[in-house]
């Protein structure tokens, strides 16, 4: 049996984090001892680093949810699953758009810019007027 530290250590995850997990009902109750102290055993630790991996991979606690539910009954269809994850990375891509085109739009501004004064410094020109930019840098993954 693991006290929550040593379930912390072994997952890399706060005990905060693991305290707040269990009131949301990612994690179930820990059983306690005499002396109300947490104890955890290996479904607990497979469970949180199950949780930790999702989380990693940027997955919703929402999303975590569903797929620990679908874990829980090992003989439902992982098409469910597979649609989750397919969810999540359409999110990720998204955002892989969305931070190239501000990361072409920031190459852009940092180039431009002369180094004289602030009077005529392009990075906060085109800061000032969002016309300027040369990307929908705003509107890709929206």
């Amino acid at each position: 049996m693991l006290t929550i530290g040593s379930l912390a250590k072994r997952t890399g995850t706060k005990v905060q984090t693991i305290r707040y997990y269990e009131q949301i009902g990612l994690m179930p109750e820990p059983g306690r001892t005499e002396g109300g102290q947490r104890r955890y055993g290996e479904a607990e630790l497979d469970r949180l680093s199950f949780v930790r991996h999702a989380r990693q991979l940027g997955f919703s606690l929402d999303a975590i949810r569903e797929l620990l539910d679908l874990s829980d009954h090992p003989n439902r269809s992982c098409e469910e699953a597979d649609a989750i994850a397919r969810r999540q990375l359409k999110q990720v891509e998204q955002r892989m758009a969305r931070l190239k085109a501000l990361r072409t739009e920031l190459k852009r501004m940092v180039q431009e810019c002369s180094g004289g004064q602030t009077a005529d410094c392009r990075v906060l020109e085109v800061l000032r007027d969002h016309s300027e930019c040369l990307t929908a840098h705003d509107e890709i993954g929206a």
